[in-house]
Order: structure tokens, then sequence, then C-alpha cells
């Protein structure tokens, strides 16, 4: 085993633990009932070929140690290396994908796959469609891609040759819905896949997949634990944080240690979790504190006139500074009342953890800190914090290093999962032009099915 002290890098964790991915999707997929009679192309992930080697390359994924604070060990697990998203939601996507051609290639039949996203999900999924029909695995006309966003979330959309090519973007549309309730895409993706996707399916002949559940995240996201336990184990208790909406990515990482060998299994402490949210969205920490996520249970915070700023001292699991109590720090976190917090609860009460809220002056205070302890693991964020477009790993680094500050963390080797950075340098938003605006189900289905024409 190697020194967790030492870097790893990994070019394509897909291929080097597809041996433990299959059969462990295959076990999360069959489980998965929670919408009988929808379609799947099934659990079954394709035979490695040297063409699905080169679809799954940007699963890239790399571990390095960032040295002591205030006497604890910090590391990093970089899961955003994919130029073409700068997200871990490239793992999922590829899974799914993969699961997708597969069908395709066996049966002959057409697949549109429908999500709803608050960005990263929705770029991750249109880059995997894309690599799919670039490497000749299916045809435009085979396989496509519908996602559905909240307004908010639109200027972190990536342009890519699914909207620039005509073909492609007519067959591959990206709604955007304006309403005020932004995890409302999806109920009207919901509304799309029960009410219509049979006639969709008997016009055109294609099978529609709503893949938001959460069996066919954790089926990728459980690389996490098979590349900790090869790659960089520790015996201490390690503590795994995440910046989180609903936490899908540290429920696929204990599934995945779950699934690891016994002997490999019981020579690692068993892992604690993190949750790091931000007051925009604090559900899963009121959960698991209060195990209730009334709005009620924030503390208040009362104006500081030499300040400027509102501040408060009740609670250290929430931000004792803030420029607005109500503010939305990262659009990308929009879930309320996760259906995962139980889950996640359980695990952290049962092993250990916890979680804390952090607010944007919070981030902007730290940044300056944050910015040096990840150069050395060569995550070179911009000078300027407002040419950030993803807070993910900002409001993960905040977060640890508060809680550490306040004495919240008593573990000393900390792991902070890298799920998304980047800053409008990396990418091109996508135009307004390749925007569809929708308001109901309705008007979702309306656009899916002319794409499915298209």
């Amino acid at each position: 085993m190697r020194g967790i002290a030492e870097e790893v890098r990994v070019e394509n964790s897909i291929d080097r633990y597809y041996p433990y991915i299959a059969p462990a999707a295959k076990m999360l997929l069959d489980e998965d009932a929670a919408h009988p009679g929808e379609f799947s192309p099934g659990p079954q992930l394709p035979a490695m070929t040297p063409e699905f080697r080169q679809f799954f390359s940007t699963s890239r994924l790399a571990y390095a140690p960032l040295g002591d604070y205030a006497g604890k060990r910090l590391s990093f697990l970089n899961l955003a290396q994919n130029p073409g998203t700068r997200t871990t939601k490239t793992f999922a996507s590829l899974v799914v994908v993969a699961r997708a051609v597969r069908f395709i290639q066996e049966t002959g039949q057409r697949v549109m796959i429908l999500t709803p996203s608050s960005a990263n999900k929705a770029t991750a999924m249109r880059d995997a469609v894309l690599n799919a029909i670039r490497l000749n695995l299916v045809t435009p006309d085979q396989l496509s891609v519908s996602v559905v966003v909240p307004e908010g979330s639109t200027p972190k959309l990536w342009e890519s040759d699914l909207s620039r090519d005509l073909e492609l973007k007519d067959r591959n549309p990206v709604s955007v819905y304006p309403g005020a309730e932004p995890a409302h895409v999806k109920a009207l993706a919901r509304h799309v896949v029960e009410e219509h996707a049979a006639a969709l399916k008997d016009s055109t002949g294609v099978n529609l997949w709503y893949t938001l559940g959460l069996n066919n995240y954790m089926a990728a996201d459980v690389v996490r634990a098979f590349a900790e336990a090869d790659l960089f184990p520790s015996a201490a208790p390690r503590l795994h944080v995440h910046a989180v909406s609903s936490a899908y990515g540290l429920l696929g990482h204990a599934q995945g240690h779950a699934l690891l060998d016994e002997s490999v299994r019981d020579s690692m402490a068993h892992p604690r979790y993190f949750l790091v949210q931000h007051l925009g969205a604090p559900d899963m920490v009121l959960s698991l504190y209060h195990d209730s996520t009334s709005a009620d249970l924030v503390p208040s915070y009362g104006y500081n006139e030499s300040t400027g700023l509102y501040e408060q001292q009740a609670d250290p699991r929430f931000p004792y500074t803030t420029m607005n109590p109500g503010e939305t720090l990262d659009t990308t976190f929009y879930t309320r009342n996760p259906p995962t917090s139980p889950r996640m609860n359980k695990l952290i009460q049962t092993h250990g953890g916890g979680g804390i809220v952090v607010s944007l002056h919070e981030c902007l205070t730290r940044y300056p800190q944050v910015r040096a302890l990840l150069r050395p693991a060569g995550v070179e964020l911009p000078a300027d914090p407002r040419d950030l477009r993803e807070w993910s790993l900002i409001m993960a680094m905040t977060g640890i290093l508060n809680a550490v500050d306040r004495g919240l963390v008593p573990e000393e080797d900390i792991l902070v999962h890298g799920s998304g950075c980047y800053s409008k340098h990396d990418y091109t938003p996508l135009p307004p032009a390749a925007l569809h605006r929708v308001e109901t189900g309705e008007m979702l289905k309306d656009v899916v099915f002319k794409a499915a024409q298209a």
C-alpha cells in the first residue's frame, strides 16, 4: 500500500475499477424499483472494449496531501478533473450513458435521457452523450439527452458541440424553468415521464429514461471508496468532507466501503462523514442535529452597524457572519428536504462525523487561505473570487476549516472531496438562443417530443 503522504493520480478510474463497479451497479440497480413500469435500460454495463475504455477516460481522479492545519492532517480528493465539465457528476453520467449505449447496441432501440438538474449534472450528462456519439458508440438519432434547469443556474451551463451543431442542438434540448422554486424542475421532468413517456414511445419509438434516481449515481460513486482502499487507505478514523445538496457522493462512498472485501474493510476504520451546506439550503445539517428542517431552527441574525454584517454566536454550526441571512451562495445546492437525509443521519450518528453551514462572507474571508492550501494539489483558483462559477470546493474547504477552528472536529485525518470547481475562464456559457423556456410540465413535454422527432 502507498503511504498517505504520497500524491496519487488515476487517469481512468472507471476502467481501473470496472470489475468491481459492474457488479456493484447490478446489485444496486436490481434493488431499485421506486417507479416500476418506467423505462430503464437495465443494470448491465457493457463489456470493456478499446472504444469504451476511451469513453471512460474522463473519469480521472487525484489524491494529494494538503499538509497540517491546527494539528489535523488535511488531504484532497480531486473528482473534478474532466476538462469538459470540472465536476464529479462526470462519473455517474459516464455509467448512466454506458448503460444506455449497451441497451441501444443490443436492441437497436432509441433512448432519450431526461434529467432535471441545478446545472452540473446537466453539463456532465450532455458531455457524456456527446462523447459517446463522437466515439461512434451510438448515432445522434439513437441516443439523446433532454435537461431542465432552474433559470438561476443558466450561467453555469457549458456550451459544446451539442449546442453548436444544429442537428445535435435540436435533438438535445436544454429547458429552463423560471419559477420561484428551483427544485420544481424535478416535478416537471417527472410529469413528462409519468404522463407522456408511453405516448412518446408509441409515436417516435424513443424510450424516455428519467435518470435522477439515487442508485444511478451511487453505482458510479462507489469508485471513491475503491480508490481510497487501493491507493490511500488510512487505519485512523478518516473524516470525509463534502459540500452537499443531497449527499449522493458520500452515500456512494459509503456503499463502496460496504462492498470492499471484508479483509480490506477490516483493516480500515469506518469512514466518517461531514456535510457542508449554505444558508440557502441547510436542510441536511438541520435534519442531522434537530431531526427537522424547519426554518425556525436556523439561528437569528442581528445586524452589526459597525461591520455592516449580520451576526450570530448561538450556534457554531451556522455562519457567525453573513452579508445576507437569506443568501444563495451557489445555485447548484438547491434541494430542500432531501429524501437522503435519514440515511445520511444514520451513517453519521452510527459512525461519527457532523456538518456545518457556511456563508459567502466566510468563503470570501477564507479564499486566499484556501487558494494557498489547494495550490500544491494542482488546483489553481482564480486570483479574483468573482471569476468563480462553481463554489462547492470553496464551501467544503471553508466549512472544514471553520469546524476545526470551532472545536467541532475530533478526527485528525481529514479528506476533502473536491466535487466541483470552475471559473469563467474554463468554459463558454450556453447562449440564450440554445435555451427553451418552460413553465409547466406540458411545455416541457412539447420540447421533449419535438426533440424526439428531430
